[in-house]
């Protein structure tokens, strides 16, 4: 079997247009001399966009290629699989609230859609390194941990973080098909040898974030500040999450693939740890001190399914790779700030106008019904 980390790099993004497949799509034409193969169903707000700014990463290198699809559709699927030497599956349905009104949609997303990635790698017969965004939602809402509340933020009782031996507990319609792909990812190491990875995330945010109040709250709470928009708090306001910037993410990504075997069938927790966790209430403060900008809310009942507080134990990703974070929420915060203020015409609702980089060739650009 060839060298996966010195042969001639081809990198498919399933959601390559979406906030973190966009993100690793341009570090990679940016940063390596890796094709990328992005393929999404542009369904998302702001992902045209976001492909328009890969784009312009690639310039006129011939290494970009895009083929706007769903990830449902298997035998698209697998015509983008065949010469590919990396996968990322990011194409997901990413709102818990959403899987509870939609579980079918959110079930043949996540788990069929998934199911049709892992199959299509098998048929390649490459057996390209292939990595999967899970999520902490699989741990559920771990309702037997003692807390307790410590001024303006919760606290675990007997632990600072959550670590992988934490037992799966999917709770949600979200939680069950993200979990349910998890582990096939994970089987399809042990049975097929294919070298599979499972991140299982926190709080991701950064550039090219478009948050709502369901997804991305990072970058939600900051755009509200911003726009002068109120917020609605479901719950107390002093649930925690721990924060990791997107390009520590990416990060995360190259350390797992360059330190193939050791990490194939590997899962990890992956976020910005006990250092970068912080409170919705603290986080609004932090919005204050960087823009001078007070955000508004009003209060509504605690969500189903939320939890309380969640912080990744992200030690054996370190143990593995040497991985940790560098940035902190107020850098991280920074970087969404001055992304929006570079994209001003795109969150006052101008359309953007298009600058030097021309459009792709059409021998480069796929549409599959």
């Amino acid at each position: 079997m060839s060298n996966k980390n010195t042969e001639k790099r081809s990198a498919l993004i399933f959601g390559g247009a979406g906030f973190i497949g966009a993100n690793l799509a341009r570090h990679l034409l940016l940063e390596s001399d890796a094709s990328v193969h992005v393929f999404d169903n542009l369904s998302r707000r702001g992902v045209q966009h976001n492909l328009e700014l890969v784009k312009r990463a690639a310039g006129k290198s011939g290494r970009l290629r895009v083929t706007i699809a769903d990830v449902r559709n298997a035998s698209a699927v697998e015509r983008a699989c065949r010469d590919a030497t990396e996968i990322y599956q990011f194409a997901a349905q990413v709102a818990v609230t959403t899987s509870t009104t939609d579980p079918r949609c959110d079930f043949e997303i996540n788990t069929i859609g998934t199911f049709n990635v892992l199959e299509a790698a098998r048929a390649s017969g490459n057996h390209p390194f292939l990595l999967f965004t899970s999520t902490n939602k699989v741990y559920g809402e771990m309702v037997d941990e003692p807390l307790q509340l410590r001024g303006r933020r919760y606290a675990y009782v007997n632990r600072r973080c959550v670590s992988e031996n934490q037992p799966l507990d999917f709770h949600s319609p979200y939680g069950c098909s993200k979990g349910a792909a998890d582990q096939y990812v994970r089987e399809y190491f042990r049975i097929y040898g294919i070298p599979t990875v499972v991140l299982r995330m926190s709080c991701i945010a950064g550039e090219m974030q478009y948050g709502n109040e369901d997804q991305g709250w990072v970058a939600h709470f900051l755009y509200s500040a911003l726009r002068g928009h109120p917020l609605v708090i479901y719950g107390d306001g002093c649930q925690v999450r721990d924060v990791l910037h997107v390009g520590d993410l990416v990060r995360a990504f190259n350390s797992v693939r360059s330190l193939l075997p050791q990490t194939a069938g590997q899962i990890y927790n992956v976020g910005g740890g006990p250092e970068n966790a912080i409170s919705l209430l603290e986080l609004m403060d932090e919005i204050e001190g960087l823009t001078g900008e007070r955000i508004r809310y009003t209060r509504s009942e605690r969500r189903p399914g939320d939890q309380q507080i969640y912080i990744s134990d992200y030690s054996k990703l370190a143990l593995h790779t040497g991985w940790k974070p560098r940035s902190s929420v107020r850098q991280t915060l920074s970087a969404i700030y001055a992304f929006w203020q570079e994209q001003r015409e795109l969150f006052d609702g101008v359309p953007v106008r298009q600058k030097v980089e021309p459009a792709l060739p059409s021998s480069l650009l796929e549409r599959v019904a």
